[in-house]
């Protein structure tokens, strides 16, 4: 299938049929039911024929408000519940043309990064559907894995678009904060969320952000001086990434050893998400709450006050310090997460703080950072992360990555 750029302008120009594109979507997500990624499908949707993604059928992760759609946020808080108006980003996706076919399945109310607790069950990994998406946007990044679409919104609070993007094999895109906005998203954690995109290229995605961010982010020129962060790795996951290493190297990148506090950063953000997370929950916590979910959020209410505080007054330190890291090299890289897609059901606690480790740093200082699909010869995917000081540098180190690979 063509990008998402050549599509629209074939539906601009009459060459393709935006209804035909719905269509198929639909039928796509009826063939793929059994991945549970999609959790409402909006069979009447308008289909458009203008603009820079006309006709380009969206999935929408259950989080985002969708006018007339259930709001459920993957929980039976809210079972009934429909948006009353487009959360921004949705907004312009429509303002620009795109078709929105309806929802995708997230953890809960998006406390979880395996994408196993919902309303509805477990969401399953298109390559094994025993195995794990990852989460919590676990439903957009299996929708996208799957065909069903070649676009999908998701949130990232800890890594929730680059852990299921990484173990789905996609690209799963977290522009800096703020760059798309906020406006209508069930929050998590104020101080970390971030609204992304899911596609099956570097290129699809940073056309997405183009797009809905209203910025553009030209390409890279030339290799790029790249920091290499050594974190722990399963064997083989280590292994894919130094071969990534040696074809950057081969390609002419120039690679540098980095380092980040890791323990620092982790206390420091599981500090600020976790009151922040009951803040949202306190006048709704009852027993219509999945029980991970809800034994999560009333453990986060222990966390003292002062506890906070000092997480806030770390996070600035610790923002400059990943800053100055990132000013000495076009982009880090590293393993996106440090293991392949787990057994449903094998998933929790023990995978939780491996598979969102890699990923806190740009949720913590607000740096873009990207997932995408590192070359795997067998078995299930696994992701390459590029962080940087800016969108510009994060998409186009990621797209000479990809082409690199």
């Amino acid at each position: 299938m063509p990008g998402i750029e050549a599509l629209a302008r074939a539906v601009r120009a009459g060459e393709v049929d935006p209804a035909e594109l719905l269509e198929d979507a639909l039928a796509r997500a009826d063939a793929a039911a059994g991945l549970n990624a999609v959790v409402h499908l909006d069979r009447e949707a308008a289909v458009h024929r203008e603009g820079p993604l006309a006709g380009i059928p969206v999935l929408v992760k259950e989080i985002i408000e969708v006018a007339g759609l259930p709001f459920r946020c993957g929980s039976s808080v809210f079972a009934d519940r429909l948006g009353s108006a487009d959360a921004e980003v949705v907004a312009r996706v429509r303002a620009a043309g795109g078709v929105v076919v309806g929802l995708t399945h997230s953890h809960e109310f998006a406390y979880g990064c395996t994408g196993t607790v919902n309303r509805v069950g477990p969401c399953r990994n298109p390559h094994d559907p025993a195995r794990i998406t990852g989460g919590s946007s676990s439903g957009s990044a299996a929708a996208v894995a799957a065909g069903i679409v070649p676009l999908a919104l998701g949130t990232d609070t800890a890594g929730s678009m680059r852990v299921p993007a990484a173990l789905c094999g996609v690209v799963g895109a977290k522009p800096s904060r703020d760059l798309l906005p906020m406006d209508g998203v069930f929050p998590l954690s104020r101080s970390l969320d971030h609204v992304g995109v899911f596609a099956g290229s570097v290129a699809d995605a940073r056309y997405a952000i183009e797009v809905l961010g209203r910025v553009s982010l030209p390409l890279l020129n030339g290799p790029p001086r790249l920091g290499v962060a050594s974190v722990p790795a399963e064997p083989d996951v280590a292994a894919i990434f130094d071969k990534c290493l040696r074809s950057f190297e081969a390609a002419g990148a120039r690679l540098v050893e980095v380092d980040f506090d890791w323990d620092e950063i982790t206390r420091t953000a599981v500090d600020l998400q976790g009151p922040e997370a009951f803040a949202v929950h306190a006048d709704l916590l009852d027993e219509r709450y999945q029980p991970d979910v809800r034994n999560r959020l009333l453990a986060a209410a222990e966390v003292p006050g002062w506890r906070y505080v000092r997480a806030q007054e770390r996070a600035r330190t610790l923002v400059a310090d990943i800053g100055r890291v990132l000013a000495g090299v076009d982009a880090v890289v590293l393993p996106t997460v440090p293991m392949r897609a787990t057994l449903i059901g094998d998933d929790e606690p023990s995978v939780r703080e491996p598979l969102l480790r890699n990923n806190r740093p740009a949720n913590l200082s607000g740096f873009p950072a990207l997932s995408l699909p590192m070359p795997v010869h067998s078995g299930l995917p696994a992701g390459l992360q590029v962080l940087a000081a800016d969108d510009a540098r994060a998409f186009g180190v990621a797209a000479w990555a990809e082409a690199a690979l």
